[in-house]
């Protein structure tokens, strides 16, 4: 059985995921065998207060890495944008990062 914390694992903050606050879209970086339902009840377990309107998932693969004569890939990872409904909390999280 997995928890809610071993499905979200990290929130992703770039440019392109804090101009998405603005559309109530928030970005965290999720389990790879996670699906979008498993998913939708993490977010409204971890953030009480909060409802899930939909979710949208993309694997990232890795991207190549030199060091010198010496290449590797980093490891692939699995995106989640979620959209929260108009009468939903938000995330005091990424409140914090506006």
């Amino acid at each position: 059985m997995k928890t809610a914390h071993d499905i979200i694992l990290a929130p992703v903050i770039t440019e392109n995921s804090m101009e998405g606050l603005a559309q109530r879209k928030y970005t965290f970086k999720v389990a790879k065998n996670a699906n979008k339902i498993e998913i939708a009840k993490a977010v409204e377990t971890v953030f009480p207060g909060v409802k899930v309107a939909s979710v949208n998932t993309l694997n990232c693969k890795g991207t190549l890495k030199r060091m010198g004569r010496y290449s590797g890939y980093t490891p692939d990872y699995k995106k989640a944008v979620i959209t929260l409904t108009a009468d939903s909390k938000t995330i005091e999280f990424f409140d914090s990062m506006q």
